[in-house]
């Protein structure tokens, strides 16, 4: 998928109707994201994928949710993104610099720029999937790229102080897979490896890495707000605390490893008891 870039989505109250309509007129396939509380169906032409498809509830269009087709448009764009990182560290009283972890010069100049360091966190991502024998091989290297290689980066240039932590963050797929996501839980576990194999390579450096669940995220503020909240209700449901997490839950976590000193190699799941039920 190139930098910049639309995804179209459906919003149908008879998503089967839709698909075959659209499959037998214009040749779309349509496959199940696998997306838990909801039904969400990725759209391809050949391999290439270009959209999504929601089912919409009678709730979510009593909501405020209507059909019809949306496009987002995505812009990788630089300068955006590092006037949103300055203003967040304005906020705490630190001082930001743009990185792209994807980029051996860009993670080296970082740590060239703040020197040693106590503590580093990982969080950086980007993925792209769909199903295994479509998916592109271009969007598979750049999800590793992004996810794997990026972390990869960060530990091989930073200078951690003794005693010091690094923690990773990779995702619930790496043990809970889901149809179509074999890239993410396959970079999920490869983190997780990589995590275990770090804590005994860099010790004195702690290295530890934190496993999300289904977390409320700005991520999935495209989404209708009706359609956004019927799906993490039902997640919540399923779940024995009742709720999906929020960036705050993973963030208490991340900050409990940074200063146990007795944690080192670990992996903590964080997902509200989804992998015991």
């Amino acid at each position: 998928m190139p930098n910049n870039f639309v995804w179209y989505e459906l919003m149908t109250t008879d998503l089967d109707a839709a698909e075959k309509f659209y499959g037998g007129v214009v040749g779309w396939s349509a496959k199940d994201s696998g997306m838990p509380g909801m039904r969400y169906d990725l759209l391809s032409v050949g391999e290439a994928q270009f959209g999504g498809a929601m089912g919409l509830t009678p709730e979510m269009t009593q909501g405020g949710a209507r059909a019809g087709w949306m496009a987002h448009i995505g812009v990788d764009d630089v300068d955006a993104h590092a006037e949103r990182l300055k203003a967040a560290a304005e906020k705490i009283g630190a001082t930001a610099v743009a990185t792209d972890v994807t980029q051996d010069d860009s993670v080296a100049a970082l740590f060239r720029a703040t020197g040693p360091a106590d503590h580093v966190v990982v969080t950086a991502a980007q993925l792209r999937t769909g199903p295994f024998k479509t998916v592109a091989m271009e969007d598979v290297r750049a999800t590793l790229e992004g996810k794997f290689w990026g972390a990869w980066r960060v530990a091989r240039a930073a200078e951690i102080r003794a005693g010091g932590s690094l923690t990773l963050v990779s995702g619930f797929l790496s043990i809970r897979p889901r149809p179509n996501s074999a890239i993410v839980g396959a970079a999920n576990g490869a983190l997780e490896s990589l995590t275990r194999g770090l804590a005994l390579e860099l010790a004195p450096v702690r290295v530890n890495c934190v496993s999300p669940g289904i977390i409320d995220t700005p991520i999935r503020a495209a989404m209708p707000e009706a359609a956004r909240k019927e799906m993490l209700a039902k997640a919540a449901a399923a779940l024995p605390v009742g709720r999906v997490g929020l960036g705050e839950d993973i963030a208490q976590q991340i900050l409990a490893l940074m200063t146990n000193g007795f944690a080192t190699g670990s992996i903590v799941y964080l997902d509200g008891g989804a992998l015991v039920t």
